[in-house]
């Protein structure tokens, strides 16, 4: 185990009827905030009502900014920093999912300077400070409710760049399992899949050979993240299911997984995230085509880890490591299979002819990550066993 710094400030209230805290809790920071939001399937299931009553009740004045897309774009962050700007917000409001939080991270960030905020994406400015940011989670996958990690598509580039700074984590995020039940089958599915990408990124990149109490915990979340995401399906108002789920989608990436593993990587995010720029697919279905492709082409050179990762999660009882690697890889690629998540390039709509420029495009993020063994002939090869 590596030596490591673990800074969690993030208050976590957890639990039913919780989401009337947000008014009290936000007005800690300021009286005058920006509200962000989706599209407004917030305002069909009750949850736009609850968080603007307590908004309301706290005595603050709430300026709307709704609209943000499944993948948040550059456009409507920068409409959002002008809004916070001109209107002297002083602190940010969000509701929804990890699109919705990350596009008010990034709003809280280009709020306090005078330069575009795209160049914290781009890796030439380094985040100073920001508004305070309370949040209201309404899905399962990103876990950017207790994190310092964001990510934004520049509509104008087709580029989709992640950055992280400890000081974007939110100051509070509430976390109502209820707020998730009418979550479609499809978006549930596709948040468990990002919720197990992420603890898998840190699990298979990592090169400390010895660390034994990470690898029991990653595992333990990826198999109640199957189950908890096996029962929703079942029974969508599963409230312990839900729940499950839900604090599954949190702890895979706020710190704990990755804490002694030393430097790690995400090359598959970096893969997956030039398919969501090009053809605006949803994060979680184009993560479940692509981790089985770059788990094969990982696990041919070094079968090792992702062998343990079979016998453990799976129950694989095969001794030859390449063996049991591989048929881990084919149980996790036949559950993406079983909740509806897509694993061809093909179930996307995107054609095999697009390989390369997908390659290439990725090749941008891939530098700014620091990934310098993914050049573009890699990343089409592993692109090209997913088709």
């Amino acid at each position: 185990m590596q030596n490591f710094v673990l800074h969690l400030p993030t208050k976590i209230l957890f639990g039913k009827d919780t989401i009337a805290n947000i008014g009290p809790e936000t007005a800690a920071f300021g009286k005058k905030v920006l509200l962000v939001y989706g599209s407004g399937s917030i305002k069909q299931n009750t949850i736009y009502d609850q968080v603007t009553d307590s908004l309301a009740s706290a005595g603050l004045t709430v300026i709307e900014h709704p609209g943000v897309k499944s993948n948040p774009v550059l456009s409507h962050v920068r409409e959002g920093i002008k809004l916070a700007k001109e209107h002297g917000v002083e602190a940010v409001v969000a509701v929804g999912g990890g699109s919705v939080i990350d596009c008010a991270k990034a709003i809280c960030a280009g709020a306090m300077v005078d330069h575009d905020v795209w160049l914290f994406f781009k890796g030439k400015k380094g985040v100073k400070a920001k508004l305070p940011l309370t949040c209201v989670l309404t899905l399962a996958a990103a876990g950017s409710e207790m994190n310092g990690g964001m990510v934004i598509t520049n509509e104008e580039t087709k580029h989709k760049f992640g950055t992280g700074n400890q000081l974007l984590k939110p100051e509070v995020s509430i976390l109502d399992p209820t707020a998730t039940f009418t979550v479609p089958a499809n978006y549930t599915a596709y948040g468990a899949v990002d919720v197990i990408a992420h603890i898998l990124e840190f699990y298979f990149t990592t090169t400390d050979p010895a660390t034994p109490v990470q690898d029991r915990f990653m595992e333990g979340l990826v198999i109640n993240t199957i189950e908890s995401c096996r029962q929703v399906l079942a029974q969508p108002d599963d409230y312990q299911a839900r729940a499950d789920l839900m604090w599954c989608s949190t702890l895979a990436l706020n710190g704990l997984t990755a804490a002694g593993l030393g430097l790690v990587g995400f090359p598959m995010h970096m893969i997956e995230h030039s398919l969501s720029a090009l053809y605006d697919v949803p994060h979680g279905a184009g993560l479940s085509v692509v981790m089985p492709a770059w788990m094969s082409w990982r696990a041919a050179a070094a079968p090792a880890k992702f062998a343990q990762f079979a016998r453990r999660v799976f129950n694989v009882n095969q001794r030859d490591d390449s063996k049991a690697a591989q048929q881990g890889i084919t149980h996790l690629t036949n559950w993406f299979r079983d909740v509806g998540s897509p694993v061809t390039l093909t179930e996307l709509a995107i054609p095999e002819s697009a390989i390369p420029k997908i390659a290439a495009n990725a090749l941008a993020l891939a530098k700014i990550w620091r990934l310098k063994e993914y050049d573009p002939e890699i990343i089409a090869s592993i692109l090209s066993t997913c088709s």
